[in-house]
């Protein structure tokens, strides 16, 4: 576990930054009001203090914020991390590591200003999966990242006659989580939908969202193809779902949604629009860590 010491900004690229003390994420962006806010896949940059130290040790007047890095922590060799570590930052906030150091084609003014760039060797970048409120002092993690299986039951969109749209919408929201590792459609038959279950769950798949085929038409079979699959039901996951989205329209309560666990892998399923998976996934999500957690023998019990 890492420490955030300082929270920089700058108006303009290429000058030292300096130590708002706080700051927002704002996810697909940046830092808000800094000057590298959405720059590509470089949205947020972060040094180490241990490697500020080392220049200071040279003789270097300089601090947090002088090598024009977002935020300055302490406790966590970043250089380490690989392409695709997620950090937890704050409260809220989820990073994702894009890029270790980098090329520097001209001396720019920090260079200048400080004698030396230890940004290039040592400094990383990353883009924000999940945004949020950042302050002095909080805490900076390495968060476990999921793999994770997409199934969508649909006669027309595994005939190639409908666009998925809800398939893609669950790799979207689920991202500051963890990847898709696949991403199927299948018509919505009971064995076909069963078999690629199955396949995730012998993969080894952290968990399968299902989209599609959980209503009272005579092939919503979704259900029951789960239900073959899995060895234990997780009653609360769907109990849960249909009680929110039923504050949002009363239909919520004709899904016949199941989740249970097939192995070591959670397969929850989930209705069949875009707009309805995101909100059947709003509720799912702020259990997902613990719930991951412990299915995989990451974490440890509910009890304190």
């Amino acid at each position: 576990m890492g420490e955030i010491i300082a929270v920089c900004l700058s108006a303009n690229k290429g000058e030292r930054k300096k130590n708002a003390g706080r700051g927002l994420l704002v996810k697909n962006r940046g830092l808000e009001g800094d000057a590298h806010a959405g720059f590509a896949h470089r949205q947020v940059s972060l040094l180490a203090m241990e490697s500020i130290e080392k220049m200071q040790a040279q003789g270097l007047a300089v601090g947090p914020g002088d090598f024009a890095e977002n935020l300055t922590t302490r406790g966590i060799d970043l250089t380490a991390l690989p392409v695709g570590t997620r950090l937890g930052a704050g409260r809220e906030a989820i990073l994702r590591v894009t890029q270790i150091g980098k090329e520097c084609h001209n001396r720019c003014a920090i260079y200048y200003q400080a004698g030396d760039c230890v940004m290039p060797r040592e400094g990383i970048f990353t883009e924000v999966l999940a945004g949020g409120e950042i302050n002095v002092g909080d805490t900076l993690l390495l968060r476990h990242g999921y793999r994770f299986g997409v199934i969508t039951a649909s006669d027309k969109g595994a005939g190639g006659e409908r666009e998925d749209l809800s398939g893609p919408v669950i790799g979207e929201v689920l991202l500051p989580w963890g990847d898709v590792a696949d991403y199927v459609i299948v018509p919505d038959e009971r064995e076909a939908l069963a078999s690629a279950m199955r396949a995730m769950v012998r993969d080894g798949f952290d968990a399968v969202f299902t989209t599609g085929g959980t209503g009272l038409a005579p092939r919503d079979i979704t259900p029951e193809a789960t239900l073959a699959v899995v060895d234990r039901l997780v009653p609360g996951i769907a109990e849960a779902m249909r009680r929110e989205t039923a504050l949002i329209t009363p239909k919520a309560m004709l899904s016949r949604a199941v989740a249970g666990i097939g192995g070591r892998t959670l397969i929850v399923n989930l209705p069949g629009s875009p707009k309805a998976v995101r909100e059947c996934l709003a509720v799912v999500t702020p259990v997902l860590d613990h719930a991951l957690e412990i299915l995989t023998g990451r974490g440890g019990e509910c009890a304190r």
